[in-house]
């Protein structure tokens, strides 16, 4: 390791996206996986062991993967099949682009999950035997054969159908909502609080408040986003802190299902500010409209707000067409990808139509009117339960879509979606490659809050004015929105050139608030063009 004296100088650092506002946009390109995964992901999330775990529901009866060695799953609950030898979870490695079934014994129906810090991950309710399960998945190696783990006393109190992770600065993961559960509770816990903001979001026969947005603020409350409404709420007191101003438009959430995420958090105001993006949905007849055969456009508009400001506001903009369903990702340098979706109607059994083929990029640094541009198109339709990942090499997984109820592959508009696609952003396209960084060597991948570490990395067209570091928490993606994602743009030195080499001293966030301990993906970006990941646990 080159040791050095260094300056440092926070004063140094840029906003991420204002950076990569400078490299030109192209339209991406897709590439087809896996022609056929057996299973549709209805859910996906992404691990520290480079592998993609996928599972849909268990009760749609055979997927076209079949458990190994003879293996079956019995249970009498089951409202499909009862004795089943089929998989209903697969994982993807991704280094190999190979898959192996897994076993999931209850119903993950419309489940949620995240990571614990330890990087094991948990899903919570579902559907049926399943509403109150807590199931855990440990990543393991290539060579290894890990599997879903059912056992245990943990528990959830109430049924838990539709209901919104995060895991939280103390290590336990609150679980938020769900279908007639208007309350929140823990893992590990043991006791359900009433939360009356969802009952007040209610919208009577068609919900949209399900699948609530969850956001960890900078002061350690959580923001919570339900229909139109979200506020401000301290979960260990049980007490709303802030109530916000109502989002114009339609509602956001499940089925009008927009997508939200939280824009990148940045060391130059010690991860002080917090700014919330929401974009689609659907209008207030959206679902019922659908429901009786009239499918209506779904909403164009955007949103963002700073929670953190004295008067927060909502800034409304449009995304080039209207959108519902899409899932929001957080690109590793610090861009918004929106992909996935209709442009009418809404979630629900054959309830959407016009697929949204196209990804919007979206630039938050940008002037406002030029902050989307449109990507190359899928031939693919991902209407509803499709679902959507970022890999540690920068391009974005893609899988799911089963609008039925089962496995449907003709005689209908959209059949049941069992391929696997991989699509690259602009910043993977071969114009770029001289600018693209490669971490060389990092002096440790343990790191403590507040502490600091060398990173050491290469790259051919240095800008060393807009180099930046960034840690990414990858998302559990499911019903278009994607939990737990956060992306940090952390404090560093100026890199120091040495024999071809850059060294820079990157400074971890302070605490847990600022980023729940577990697994980040770090990134070395130049000019906004992203380094593959490297893994670091966070603690």
């Amino acid at each position: 390791m080159i040791e050095f004296v260094v300056t440092f100088c926070i004063g140094l650092l840029f906003i991420l996206s204002s950076v990569s506002a400078q490299t030109a946009v192209k339209p991406g390109s897709w590439q087809l996986v896996v022609a056929n995964g057996g299973v549709s992901a209805m859910h996906m999330t992404t691990t520290f062991k480079n592998t993609v775990v996928m599972f849909d529901r268990t009760d749609f009866g055979p997927s076209q993967l079949r458990l190994p060695n003879g293996r079956c799953r019995d249970d009498i609950n089951d409202e499909a099949l009862t004795h089943d030898c089929w998989a209903h979870s697969i994982e993807y490695k991704i280094a190999t682009n190979n898959l192996r079934p897994l076993t999931v014994m209850t119903d993950t129906w419309c489940s949620s999950g995240a990571f614990a810090s330890n990087g094991t991950l948990v899903s919570t309710g579902g559907f049926n035997d399943g509403a109150k399960a807590v199931r855990s998945f440990v990543p393991c190696t290539a060579n290894s054969a890990c599997d879903w783990n059912e056992g245990g006393s943990n528990r959830l109190k109430e049924n838990r159908w539709y209901a919104s992770n995060q895991i939280l600065p103390d290590n336990r993961i609150i679980v938020v909502g769900g279908r007639r559960a208007f309350s929140y509770e823990f893992v590990p816990g043991g006791q359900s609080f009433s939360l009356p903001f969802l009952s007040q979001t209610n919208t009577a026969n068609v919900e949209n408040n399900l699948y609530p947005f969850l956001h960890l603020s900078s002061d350690g409350n959580l923001f919570i986003f339900a229909n139109k409404d979200s506020i401000l709420f301290d979960y260990r007191k049980n007490r709303v802190v802030k109530t916000f101003p109502r989002m114009p438009g339609g509602p956001r959430n499940y089925p009008s299902s927009g997508s939200s995420a939280m824009l990148p958090l940045s060391a130059s105001n010690g991860f002080q500010r917090v700014e919330i993006f929401i974009c689609g949905g659907a209008p207030d007849n959206g679902y019922t409209s659908a429901n009786a055969g009239n499918f209506v456009d779904a909403l164009q508009s955007c949103g963002r707000i700073v929670i953190t400001d004295p008067n927060p506001v909502w800034a409304m903009e449009n995304m080039p067409a209207p959108r519902v369903m899409g899932d929001m990702l957080i690109l590793p340098n610090g861009e918004i990808l929106i992909i996935n979706g209709a442009e009418k109607g809404t979630a629900g059994w054959e309830l959407a139509r016009n697929p949204a083929l196209a990804p919007y990029l979206y630039r938050p640094n940008a002037l406002a009117g030029q902050r989307f541009t449109i990507l190359a198109a899928s031939t693919i339709p991902r209407m509803y339960h499709s679902t959507a990942n970022v890999l540690p090499d920068g391009r974005i997984f893609v899988g799911g879509s089963n609008t039925h109820v089962g496995y449907v592959f003709s005689g209908v508009m959209f059949p049941t979606e069992l391929r696997l696609e991989a699509y690259s952003p602009y910043y993977l396209d071969e114009s770029y490659s001289t600018y693209r960084p490669s971490i060389v060597s990092l002096s440790k991948e343990d790191v403590s809050y507040a502490t600091r570490f060398t990173l050491q990395f290469s790259v051919s067209n240095y800008a060393p004015n807009n180099i930046q570091f960034t840690i990414y928490s990858p998302s559990f993606t499911t019903h278009a929105y994607s939990m737990n994602q956060r992306l940090l743009v952390l404090a560093s030195t100026t890199p120091k050139r040495v024999r071809g080499i850059s060294i820079a001293i990157v400074t971890a966030p302070p605490n847990s608030i600022a980023a729940p301990a577990g697994y980040y993906m770090l990134s070395v970006v130049n000019n906004g063009i992203p380094s593959i990941a490297k893994w670091i646990h966070l603690s």
